[in-house]
């Protein structure tokens, strides 16, 4: 016997189904007006599928240093991402597992720094960068954002859960800090890892403000940089720099398809924390 649908969940059926398609729709817009022509992609009416389907876009992207963009995006937002969970994981494993004077005074600064916008404390970084002879440079963006209070929070809350007596016992077994922190708390933690992980990717890789005043010489951009640059003062090709958008937004689904299932258990292991 079939079961009777409510009139609640058909309404809520139609709801997702229109906010899917709208949510969706920038992107299949961007990926087809990729493969348009100039002329095509500022017609009106609009065309909702390309007429006359072209690579030119692709070809005259690729005469720019789009790879060279590309891979700058990868390597500031892989090392970051590799540094701020480690430093994270090690910070709010100490933060939540030992105890030492200063301890709530150290995480109350955390909270604090995630209350405050980036643009606050960008004058002292460019000062810093400046002095450290990086600037200009793919360490210019990594170094200042290391330090991620919001990725020592989330790895702080994660590491509540790790009993203390596993703790102990490693510790008669004679395991140091280190041996303790790889072998009993990792494996604990490791959802929460990954869900940082795709945090901080994500983040990095979005920062435009950040790399936009660290970096300027042409071959040292990042992706979304250098397509800003392909907007000309007085005409815009709009087929070319939906065909670099197009590029730049590859590697970020792929990792986000990638570690899916960790990244969803992650937030679900965060929310049900009690």
């Amino acid at each position: 016997m079939k079961k009777k649908l409510s009139p609640f969940y058909i309404v809520s059926i139609i709801l997702l189904s229109i906010l899917t398609i709208i949510f969706i729709f920038p992107f299949y817009w961007i990926i087809t007006g990729a493969f348009k022509s100039l002329s095509d992609a500022i017609a009106v009416p609009p065309q909702w599928w390309p007429e006359n389907p072209t690579s030119a876009n692709f070809v005259q992207l690729f005469n720019n240093p789009a790879l060279k963009w590309l891979t700058n995006s990868i390597l500031i937002s892989g090392i970051t991402m590799i540094l701020v969970c480690a430093t994270s994981s090690l910070a709010g494993y100490v933060l939540a597992k030992k105890r030492f004077y200063g301890q709530k005074i150290l995480f109350s600064i955390f909270i604090v720094a995630m209350a405050l916008p980036k643009q606050v404390i960008l004058v002292p970084l460019v000062s810093m960068v400046s002095y450290m002879g990086i600037h200009d440079t793919i360490w210019a963006v990594i170094l200042p954002l290391i330090g991620w209070p919001f990725g020592v929070f989330l790895m702080k809350q994660f590491s509540e859960n790790i009993p203390l007596e596993l703790l102990e016992s490693a510790k008669i077994d004679g395991c140091t800090e280190l041996r303790t922190f790889i072998s009993i708390a990792f494996p604990i933690i490791k959802p929460g890892f990954a869900a940082l992980a795709i945090f901080t990717f994500i983040n990095t890789w979005n920062d435009y403000f950040m790399q936009l005043v660290m970096l300027s010489s042409r071959s040292n951009l990042t992706i979304s940089l250098g397509v800003a640059t392909l907007q000309a003062e007085f005409a815009t090709n709009y087929g070319l720099i939906m065909a670099g958008a197009t590029l730049a937004a590859i590697p970020i689904v792929a990792v986000f398809v990638i570690f899916q299932k960790s990244f969803t258990q992650g937030i679900t292991m965060g929310a049900v924390k009690g």
